[in-house]
């Protein structure tokens, strides 16, 4: 009994503390999810993962989440993550999956492969986030030199036979998110100032916390390409 009771304190006191974290947290005023959704959604814990290691870096960014970008056909394009810095604009692409991952840079599906042999096969999040970073370029009116790629897995993966050629694409573990980005934070050249940051973030931020019919509309878009 004894036993039992430990146990639920425990989890009890973990619960507190991770809740409390969240609510320090930038992500439920920028993305407007409630501690409960990243509970019970896995995608949704990996944004919220990613996010607070953004949040917590040096240095001028702004950090936009679940940006629901109009494109031309009338659709929109949902976008997990968007940091503005002053070395460019970091999109990131969260997979918060388990089990092996193979893929390449030129192959239009991946593969996760987990315990019992089963294995699923995926859109390459490359592809994936780089017609994400195409339809910003054209909204922004910006280059490609501006932008970064950041493919993101849990710790809970392993990347195996992982080929990238793209020197602007990067494939990960969250756990090395900061390392690498800080890298980049610190060797990249800068382009762009803080009035620009400013004014991309303002622009971008009409397009975050879209409304419910918003986000029906685009996974209905979504079904319909299937």
């Amino acid at each position: 009994m004894d036993s039992l009771l430990f146990i639920f304190l425990a989890f009890y006191i973990a619960h507190l503390y991770q809740k409390k974290r969240f609510n320090s947290s930038g992500y439920k005023d920028a993305s407007g999810h409630s501690f409960f959704d990243i509970l019970t959604d896995p995608g949704r814990k990996g944004e919220y993962l990613i996010y607070r290691s953004l949040e917590r870096l040096d240095g001028q960014h702004k950090l936009l989440t679940n940006v629901y970008l109009p494109k031309r056909d009338g659709t929109t394009t949902e976008i997990d993550l968007i940091m503005i810095s002053e070395t460019g604009i970091y999109v990131f692409e969260s997979k918060n999956y388990s089990g092996w991952i193979f893929g390449d840079e030129d192959s239009r599906n991946w593969t996760q492969s987990l315990k019992g042999g089963k294995k699923y096969r995926f859109y390459n999040p490359i592809w994936q986030n780089k017609k994400h970073i195409s339809h910003l370029k054209s909204h922004l009116g910006l280059g490609s030199e501006v932008f970064r790629s950041y493919i993101i897995f849990s710790e809970r993966c392993v990347l195996k036979k992982m080929s990238v050629r793209s020197p602007e694409v990067k494939v990960m573990n969250r756990n090395v998110l900061t390392r690498e980005i800080n890298q980049d934070l610190t060797s990249l050249a800068n382009r762009l100032n803080i009035w620009e940051i400013n004014q991309i973030y303002n622009d971008l931020s009409r397009f975050a916390l879209a409304d419910a019919q918003t986000k029906q509309s685009h996974i209905d878009a979504m079904r319909w390409k299937k």
